[in-house]
């Protein structure tokens, strides 16, 4: 595992897909799987199972011909594989998914996950919360398959949920088995658990926080990414992290206003603090694209001034 040192550039992440066609992934919604007989349906994830590893496997050669050091994982890689039918054929694949990761390992891509926003650990309803846990240990599973650490470097990512049940996340963390609860991290976000809200959780449950600037910014009616505020909470958030040189973070831009949630197509302005962060998640729309703007303006230059 690479780990970084105070003199280097932080590593900036691809999310999921490129903004060519040249990274994609198959899908298939319940409607349509539902409409095919039990053997029909056993196939059609085999062949999209197979294809989607084989996708994987060029994300993986695309972040390595990129200089990209780490990759998120779509939570969408393997549809439906929480349940029985979809599991078995997971479990099929295993030799293949072994080989992935091990690839990946030699090129020094660090993978991650973010599962979709039906994880949710805090709800008042327990059918909910059995649900996420059942989601979780898929997502658990396919990293273990693919031969990844039970450990941060391997992180499963995820917002508090339902806001003002901070007590009840906690709890049913540290209830989490081992392959979860491992891997697991939480990220502030823009309305239900605010930065120093997710930190508190993420000290009692001893898991680490992913720090998101533009999350923070929004919760926060800041007008700046250069807010006091902002290093300070990056500085508290990398204490969450038993080994500091895996401590990841978000960056996004709003897309019509600085306080706009929804993503910009590049990323335009950078906190002055994340020259110091070793792992950067890119969250914008043309994603590498994005990613090989800020190498070459941001990461390339001491100052981060016109960007675009």
């Amino acid at each position: 595992m690479k780990t970084q040192n105070s003199t280097q550039v932080p590593e900036l992440g691809l999310v999921c897909i490129t903004a060519s066609q040249e990274v994609r992934f198959r899908a298939l919604t319940r409607k349509r799987l539902l409409q095919l007989t039990l053997p029909e349906q056993e196939q059609t994830l085999r062949t999209l199972y197979t294809e989607n590893l084989k996708r994987l496997n060029k994300a993986v050669e695309f972040c390595a011909r990129e200089n990209i050091h780490l990759y998120r994982l779509t939570s969408a890689l393997f549809p439906f594989a929480d349940e029985p039918i979809g599991k078995g054929i997971l479990m099929e694949l295993a030799e293949e998914m072994e080989l992935i990761g091990k690839q990946a390992h030699l090129l020094g891509l660090r993978l991650v996950l973010h599962p979709d926003q039906f994880v949710v650990l805090s709800s008042d309803r327990p059918e909910v919360i059995e649900n996420s846990i059942k989601i979780l240990k898929t997502h658990a599973l396919i990293l273990d398959l693919l031969g990844l650490p039970r450990s941060p470097w391997s992180l499963m990512n995820i917002h508090g949920g339902k806001g003002d049940r901070a007590q009840r996340l906690i709890q049913v963390i540290q209830d989490l088995p081992d392959e979860i609860r491992l891997r697991l991290t939480l990220e502030n976000d823009e309305y239900a658990y605010s930065s120093q809200d997710i930190l508190e959780v993420c000290h009692a449950a001893q898991i680490p926080m992913v720090f998101d600037a533009h999350h923070h910014v929004i919760h926060e009616k800041l007008e700046s990414y250069d807010h006091p505020s902002v290093e300070f909470m990056l500085v508290e958030a990398q204490k969450t992290w038993t080994i500091p040189e895996w401590q990841l973070v978000h960056i996004s831009n709003g897309d019509q206003s600085f306080a706009d949630p929804k993503h910009s197509n590049y990323i335009s302005l950078m906190p002055d603090c994340y020259k110091t962060v070793p792992w950067i998640e890119v969250e914008a729309k043309q994603k590498e694209l994005a990613i090989a703007q800020l190498q070459k303006n941001w990461l390339g230059s001491r100052s981060i001034e016109s960007l675009i």
